[in-house]
């Protein structure tokens, strides 16, 4: 695939991705008394956003022919 994620995307997705994970993690251990259904949905928000952070390509935004890369010069 090719990349159409940019830098500042990228960050943005990684920064919620972690904390998506965290909240996840803190739900599954009793720390946050959120709805049972909230770990799980939080915790695959958190995979989604780091993998397409990480690799630099969404497969939403291909679909839907959005880049937020620069240009190439």
């Amino acid at each position: 695939m090719e990349r159409n994620v940019g830098s500042l995307d990228q960050n943005v997705r990684i920064v919620v991705g972690a904390l998506a994970g965290l909240v996840s993690l803190a739900t599954l251990a009793g720390q946050l008394s959120l709805p049972a259904i909230a770990a799980p949905v939080l915790g695959l928000v958190a995979v989604i956003a780091l993998v397409t952070g990480v690799s630099g390509t969404c497969g939403l935004y291909s679909v839907l022919g959005v880049s937020t890369c620069p240009a190439e010069q």
